[in-house]
């Protein structure tokens, strides 16, 4: 049984999807970022950077992961679901994964805060962002019209990582107008039952003003 200490984010959601797409029974344990759950001693001792997500391994010496890539990582090799086996197409998993892991995460979360959190409206800073955003989208484009999938013809943990962020475009305020590709592999992949459901888990909290006061904090800690 895989226990999954997480919260409704897109690097949250990564591992939802995942653990849906691979049908994989697991418990889920919400953490309320709004109450700085992932601050306590308890879950800093799973993950002494305080972030979500966190698994537990309960069939393997409750063995815990934390980072999302290497979640995705240790579920597709545990499981041997959406994580080729062939090295070719394995390290063109990884490539992908690494590429949202070391870009698409980390310029659409910054044009996150920038457009929607920072108490200060400083264009250069959202203008910065949102434009690396649309360029790292371009590059998914490109991909896509040469391969189904990052990977190539088949889906893997790489297409989870990069959907999760990718889908939430309007929060960031980027445009997809005229990325035909990519938006080819958004609608197939949001219309897949496990990224259906996954995106679901855990509950988001209904005020939108409670989503901005959890934002604002995770920019501050």
């Amino acid at each position: 049984m895989i226990d999954l200490y997480t919260s409704p984010t897109p690097n949250g959601h990564k591992i939802t999807v995942a653990l849906e797409e691979m049908g994989v029974e697991y418990n889920l344990i919400p953490v309320d970022l709004s109450k700085a759950q992932q601050k306590t001693p308890e879950f800093l001792a799973m993950n002494p950077n305080g972030r979500i997500p966190v698994i537990v391994d309960r069939d393997n010496d409750d063995f815990v992961v934390f980072e999302s890539g290497a979640i995705l990582i240790y579920l597709g090799e545990k499981y041997g679901k959406f994580y080729p086996p062939e090295p070719k197409a394995r390290s063109r998993t990884l490539q992908w994964l690494m590429f949202q892991m070391g870009g698409v995460g980390p310029m659409m979360g910054q044009a996150n805060v920038f457009y929607r959190y920072f108490p200060e409206k400083l264009q250069p800073a959202i203008d910065r962002y949102q434009h690396e955003s649309r360029r790292l989208f371009e590059v998914l484009d490109r991909r896509l019209s040469a391969a189904r999938y990052l990977a190539g013809d088949e889906l893997t943990i790489a297409d989870f990582a990069n959907w999760c962020w990718v889908r939430t475009y309007t929060w960031s305020g980027v445009s997809v107008e005229g990325l035909t590709h990519l938006q080819r592999w958004l609608d197939e992949l949001t219309a897949r039952p496990g990224c259906q459901s996954g995106v679901r888990k855990p509950e988001r909290m209904s005020e939108s003003e409670d989503l901005v006061k959890v934002a604002r904090t995770m920019v501050t800690t």
